[in-house]
C-alpha cells in the first residue's frame, strides 16, 4: 500500500516513518528541502514536488495533508484538488477548523474525491506510542484505508480493556469513525479544549503547592502522583519529567501560546448555548499569561513542550 505524506514537520514525519514500519510505503513530501533530506537518509521515499508526488502513486490515490491550519493547509490542497481525479482521498491531518473541513469535503466532493478529517493527538512522541486518530468523512473511504489507521494507532494493547465494554471495537485500537464531514476535526477541538482545561487545572494545584505556606518539593509530589493517584496521566508524567530536569522551571518564561483550538471550542460552545466555564477560563489563563507569568504558567509551558514540542518565545 502507498500514500503520499505532505508536510514533514513535528508530526507529518513521524507519520511517515510509523507507516513505513509497518510496511506501508509512505512517499514524502515538504518544502523544506532538509526535511525531505532527512527521511531521504533513512531510506524512505521523498519526492521533489507536488507533481512528482501525485505521479508517484498509483490510482485510486491516497494523500495526507500535515500541515499546520490555515493558509498553509488552504494553499496545498487548492493545489492538490486540481491535480487529483475521482476515486483519490485527500487526508487532512493537521488541527483545521471543523466548518473549513465541511466546506473542503464540498470542494473535494465536486471532483468525486473522497475527503477525510482526521483530528491527529500524539504530539512529537506518535513515532513510538502511536496516535489517537478522530476521522470524519464517508464509511467507504475510511474502511478502504483502514489499514492505514490501524497502524498509526496504538493497538488494543496500549490500554487496559474498558469494564463492561465488548472488545473488537477500533476504538479500543485508538481510531474512531466519528461521524460525516468535519465530525473528525470538530472532535479534536473538543479533545484539545478539554487538554487546556486539565493543564490548567494540573498548573493551578502546583502554583499552589510551590507558593503555599509549607515547604513541600513539588517535583517529588508530581513523582509520587505518578504511581496510584487518581490524577495519574500523560500530562502528569511530562510534567514530572520537566520538574525533575529543573525544579524551578526557570528555563520557561510562562509566556503560554494557545493555536487556535482553544478559541474555536469556546466559540462553539457560545454558538450551541453550552456552558463550558472551565475550558474558558484556561483559555483566559493563557491571554494573561502573556502579561504577568507565574509557576503556572511555566508548568503549562513545561507541559506543551513535553507532549508536542512546542516553544515559547523568550
Amino acid at each position: 500500500m502507498r500514500i503520499g505524506i505532505i508536510g514533514l514537520g513535528r508530526m507529518g514525519g513521524n507519520i511517515a516513518r510509523r507507516l513505513a514500519r509497518a510496511g506501508i510505503h509512505p512517499v514524502a513530501f515538504d518544502q523544506a528541502g532538509e526535511a525531505r533530506a532527512a527521511l531521504a537518509a533513512e531510506g524512505l521515499e521523498v519526492a521533489d514536488s507536488l507533481a512528482t508526488l501525485l505521479a508517484a502513486l498509483p490510482p485510486p490515490r491516497a494523500l495526507w495533508v500535515m500541515l499546520p491550519a490555515g493558509e498553509a493547509t488552504e494553499v496545498t490542497l487548492k493545489a492538490l484538488f486540481s491535480g487529483l481525479a475521482a476515486g483519490d482521498t485527500v487526508i487532512e491531518g493537521g488541527n483545521s477548523f471543523w466548518k473549513d473541513s465541511l466546506r473542503r469535503a464540498g470542494l473535494a466532493a465536486a471532483r468525486g474525491v473522497d475527503y477525510l478529517d482526521i483530528g491527529t493527538s500524539g504530539g512529537v512522541w506518535g513515532l513510538s506510542r502511536g496516535y489517537c486518530l478522530m476521522i470524519g468523512g464517508s464509511q467507504a473511504a475510511v474502511q478502504r484505508l483502514s489499514p492505514l489507521f490501524d497502524a498509526l494507532a496504538p493497538g488494543e494493547a496500549a490500554a487496559a480493556p474498558t469494564p463492561g465494554r465488548a472488545p473488537g471495537g477500533t476504538a479500543q485500537r485508538g481510531w474512531l469513525h466519528c461521524g460525516p464531514s468535519g465530525a473528525g476535526h470538530f472532535t479534536k477541538m473538543v479533545h484539545n479544549g478539554i487538554e487546556y482545561g486539565m493543564m490548567q487545572a494540573m498548573a493551578e494545584g502546583l502554583d499552589l503547592l510551590h507558593e503555599g505556606p509549607l515547604d513541600i518539593p513539588v517535583a517529588e509530589v508530581t513523582e509520587v502522583w505518578r504511581r496510584g493517584s487518581v490524577v495519574s496521566s500523560w500530562l502528569l508524567d511530562l510534567t514530572a519529567q520537566a520538574l525533575a530536569a529543573d525544579p524551578e522551571l526557570s528555563g520557561y518564561s510562562g509566556h503560554v501560546a494557545d493555536s487556535g483550538e482553544g478559541r474555536w471550542t469556546v466559540d462553539t460552545a457560545v454558538e450551541n448555548a453550552v456552558p463550558t466555564p472551565v475550558l474558558a477560563a484556561a483559555l483566559f489563563a493563557r491571554f494573561r499569561s502573556r502579561k504577568e507569568a507565574n509557576f503556572a504558567d511555566k508548568a503549562l509551558s513545561a507541559m506543551r513542550k513535553g507532549f508536542g514540542g512546542h516553544l515559547e518565545p523568550k
